[in-house]
């Protein structure tokens, strides 16, 4: 399984950015995709990653982190095999590494949640998005 990310940049406060995540060797329609930021924490590297929006193939549940809510889509082109985050009024506090993630085990939303980035199978390096203010 492979994802190739692309679509980080900088851009100023306010400004929107579509990152996108093309997958090979995992069908994305068939299991659970989600997108993470990097933040600082107390993880391995002193970081962490949180979880910022996902589409869980259990129960055809969406998430979105309360902070992005009416301003961030998460979506897939089945035909392309690709996902999308769409990042729209950007804050300064939203930059970062993001990371594509897909899952192919049957996980229920609340503990998907809880899990974060280790109840995901796959997931890439991500590209860095920065947000000026």
């Amino acid at each position: 399984v492979q994802l190739v990310e692309s679509g980080g940049g900088s851009v100023p406060a306010g400004g929107s950015l579509r990152l996108s995540c093309v997958a090979s060797g995992v069908t994305l329609d068939d299991y659970t995709i989600g997108w993470f930021r990097q933040v600082p924490g107390k993880g391995r590297w002193g970081v962490d990653y949180i979880s910022v929006a996902f589409i869980n193939s259990t129960d055809s549940s969406t998430y979105y982190l309360d902070s992005v809510k009416g301003r961030f889509t998460i979506s897939s082109d089945n035909a392309e095999n690709t996902m999308y985050l769409h990042l729209n009024r950007l804050t300064p506090e939203e930059t970062g590494a993001y990371r594509c993630a897909v899952d192919t085990r049957l996980i229920g939303h609340a503990i998907r949640l809880r899990l974060g980035l280790v109840g995901y199978d796959y997931w890439d390096q991500g590209p860095q998005v920065t947000v000026s203010t």
